[in-house]
């Protein structure tokens, strides 16, 4: 075994940072300054799902699977978004589902089999992470994952799932589109991303992101077969799936990752992502960095972010 050397898996957080469409800017201020104190002091006002970041349970449901409370970040243990890791290679079009096939081909690129990955951290590097920047393209246009993609991580019995996208689910599983608060966004040609998805790859593909188009081209009963367990604890089956089957199942989620993340792509490592202990969180900013032999580190060049002031 080489050294061990720690490689940073997370985007920097200033004021002008790239946010989720819904979200206020980061209110960053100096409460002392050297000129006037001598010290410098600063505050910080913002949504803890701002840049890098990680979901707790309570984040999106209010009962787990089985029945009890949905936890807190306080409620869960202090090592709950860390273990050994594996960085997986995710190749998957603009705009497309995660699907498991995806996933199983991923995994045997890094030489594992599904199997392997019980009780195991997970990053997802689908090069979305190379486009973090206050933008169409990062935000409406991202690949993602689903509740295919949720029920294969189960499946597999991983720890963590940590992906390099907005969120732990596709941009149209999300109130981006027409789920949840229905945003319903405009894409670059001014239509809704929703209209503009369906002109693209047509009504049955975008049946995956909305209920009652679901039921009308494949039925209530498949609906059911599909989505019918987040249905069963009060949800909609197609707002933010992949988040409520993960974190109801009590698989927690780690957003955003960034930082040199391609050094590490296809490798196996330690991951630690710490949040603050925060009584009755709903997630928390996180410094994702992954613990690596030296000689197992990836050459790549060092990431430059070019976004706001930066």
């Amino acid at each position: 075994m080489g050294k061990k050397v720690f490689v940073d898996l997370s985007h920097p957080f200033f004021g002008d940072m790239p946010l989720w469409p819904y979200f206020s800017k980061p209110e960053i201020a100096p409460m002392h300054s050297m000129a006037k104190a001598g010290v410098l002091t600063q505050s910080i006002k913002c949504t803890m799902h701002t840049g890098t970041h990680c979901d707790a349970p309570r984040h999106v449901m209010e009962r787990m699977f089985d029945g009890s409370r949905a936890l807190y970040t306080h409620e869960l243990p202090v090592d709950a978004y860390c273990g050994d890791a594996v960085c997986l290679d995710v190749r998957v079009d603009r705009w497309k589902l995660i699907m498991p096939e995806d996933l199983e081909a991923a995994v045997e690129r890094a030489g594992m089999k599904p199997e392997d990955l019980e009780g195991m951290v997970v990053c997802l590097n689908t090069g979305m992470h190379r486009k973090f920047d206050d933008s169409k393209d990062y935000y409406h246009y991202s690949l993602g994952t689903g509740i295919d993609a949720g029920k294969w991580f189960v499946k597999h019995k991983v720890k963590v799932v940590a992906l390099d996208q907005q969120a732990l689910d596709h941009p149209l599983h999300t109130s981006m589109g027409n789920n949840g608060t229905c945003m319903n966004l405009p894409g670059y040609s001014g239509r809704t991303i929703v209209e503009e998805f369906i002109d693209e790859f047509g009504e049955e593909a975008y049946a995956e992101f909305d209920r009652e188009t679901y039921i009308k081209v494949h039925g209530k009963e498949k609906y059911d077969e599909k989505f019918g367990e987040l249905e069963a604890t009060g949800n909609c089956g197609t707002w933010e799936p992949c988040h409520k089957y993960l974190l109801g199942n009590g698989i927690v989620g780690v957003e955003n990752l960034g930082g040199d993340l391609d050094k590490v792509k296809g490798k196996k490592f330690r991951f630690f992502a710490l949040p603050i202990r925060w009584h009755m969180g709903d997630g928390s900013m996180v410094r994702c960095v992954a613990e690596i032999d030296e000689d197992e580190v990836l050459e790549a060049e060092p990431r430059v972010y070019k976004y706001g002031a930066m």
